[in-house]
């Protein structure tokens, strides 16, 4: 198991929940609906890819847990900073990190199919 990637997917996890705590609690009433959904989406996609970042740690591949980690920066990264400071042109960051995660869950795949 690589450790590395099992201790960035437990951090990742933790901040994603305390972030959805975050959400749900102080800032549903400081924003609108449509940046709280914004922010609900970042913490959502922030927990699937913590626990791929677990997956990856047990699969030993580095390549898919190195793009887990920039797409989550930049998807989930940008998404939070949308949320928070209404800068609509971070929304063009995004699909860089959602390009990612899809890179990340193709290389999961291959290294899980090769062993």
């Amino acid at each position: 198991m690589d450790r590395v990637f099992a201790v960035c997917g437990a951090v990742s996890a933790f901040v994603a929940v305390a972030a959805g705590a975050f959400g749900a609690h102080a800032l549903k009433t400081r924003i609108g609906t449509d940046l709280l959904a914004v922010f609900e989406t970042a913490a959502r996609y922030q927990m699937y890819h913590a626990l791929a970042l677990i997956a990856v740690a047990w699969a030993m591949s580095r390549w898919a847990g190195w793009l887990f980690l920039a797409g989550t920066i930049l998807f989930s990264g940008s998404l939070y900073l949308l949320a928070l400071t209404g800068a609509r042109g971070l929304g063009a960051v995004t699909p860089f990190g959602g390009v990612c995660f899809l890179a990340g869950w193709l290389l999961l795949a291959v290294g899980v199919w090769r062993g």
